[in-house]
């Protein structure tokens, strides 16, 4: 009988210290990257890292190239942008740190009615998020997680035995570290989403 596979008599338990070394770069990179994250260091998005998002819906269809063009030329050039196609909406991001700090909502408003003064818009929201917000909701992040391995460690020791409610923790703490790791190795922005995500994760591990 013809065999995809091939052999599938794989010896796991004696190649197991390749897992576990495997495992174990993961979770450093975890703590790594959570070090990295209460310094500051890492791809904080503006829940986190504090700065400016304004939402605006125009009248016409906008460019995503133009509206980079338009922020770049007053000077928000690290400015992101979210685009709405269907609903003529833009969502633009700046961070905290990455331009000045006065009233940014309002150059951006300016820079786009000067530079479309015959497309109009509306703005649907500004939202300004100070350092120390940011700081809060990282703290914040941080003991939602640490609840949720609580919660996981209580709820299987009153079903089961408690050493079982422990390893399930370190296997879910294994499992958010090493995914927070990855991200934070590829650079990717760290916002409340992904906080969400990592919950989400714990809940299911």
């Amino acid at each position: 009988m013809l065999e995809i596979l091939g052999k599938t008599n794989i010896d796991f338990i004696g190649k197991r210290h390749l897992a576990f070394l495997f495992s174990g770069i993961m979770v450093l990179l975890g703590i790594v990257a959570v070090v990295q994250i209460s310094r500051g260091h890492a791809n904080l998005g503006i829940d986190f890292a504090g700065g400016t998002a304004v939402q605006l819906k125009f009248d016409k269809a906008i460019r995503i190239d133009e509206a980079r063009q338009t922020l770049e030329s007053h000077g928000l050039t690290n400015a992101e942008i979210q685009e709405f196609v269907n609903d003529n909406k833009l969502l633009i991001r700046v961070k905290a740190g990455t331009t000045i700090e006065e009233k940014v909502a309002d150059r951006i408003i300016a820079a786009f009615r000067k530079e479309f003064p015959d497309n109009s818009f509306v703005i649907e929201s500004t939202t300004e998020i100070g350092p120390t917000i940011g700081q809060k909701l990282q703290q914040d992040a941080l003991i939602a997680v640490l609840i949720s391995f609580v919660g996981i460690i209580l709820y299987i020791a009153a079903r089961f035995e408690f050493r079982f409610g422990v390893a399930a923790a370190v296997s879910t703490f294994h499992d958010v570290l090493a995914v927070l790791g990855t991200l934070y190795i590829l650079d990717k922005e760290i916002t409340l989403l992904v906080v969400t995500a990592l919950l989400t994760l714990a809940g299911y591990s």
